[in-house]
Parts: structure tokens; sequence; C-alpha cells
């Protein structure tokens, strides 16, 4: 689950917490489902910057690794001078 799908979470689950005001739900208290939607799209976003963020980082100029590209016989140039 990515940021977006958690805030997503937390907005319905806001919705459904807050603004929606049900008088007979019949055992389904839709206040208790957006609290849950809320948590769990708070709960999302926190895993998803904590766990998947250390790979999304690039180095950064300090940490940076500068690496040149192999050399192979096609980049190689040989330069044969004559002497006369």
């Amino acid at each position: 689950m990515g940021i977006g799908v958690g805030l997503v979470l937390i907005a319905a689950g806001a919705i459904m917490a807050f603004a929606v005001d049900v008088s007979n739900s019949h055992g389904f208290n839709v206040n208790t489902i957006g609290w849950i939607l809320m948590v769990v799209g708070v709960v999302g976003i926190l895993v998803d910057l904590l766990i998947f963020m250390p790979r999304r980082r690039v180095g950064t100029a300090d940490t940076a690794v500068v690496s040149r590209p192999a050399v192979t016989d096609e980049d190689v140039v040989v330069r044969r001078d004559t002497i006369v």
C-alpha cells in the first residue's frame, strides 16, 4: 500500500466517522468502520515510509559512488605513428 492509498483510506474513514449520521444500522456501526479505516490508512503510510522509503533513496553528492563504464575493445583507439 502506498501513500496515496493510505490517504484515500484516511479520507474515506474520516467521512464515515464524522460526516455520516446513521440512526438505524442494525448492528453495523458506520462510525466505527470509519475509525478503523483511518487507523489502517495511518499504519499503511507509516509502513510505507519506514520500510519502503530507504529503498527509494538516491545517493547524494556526499554518498554517491562514481563509477566508470567498463572499457571494451570497441572503445579502444589504437594510434600507430609511422616514422619515416
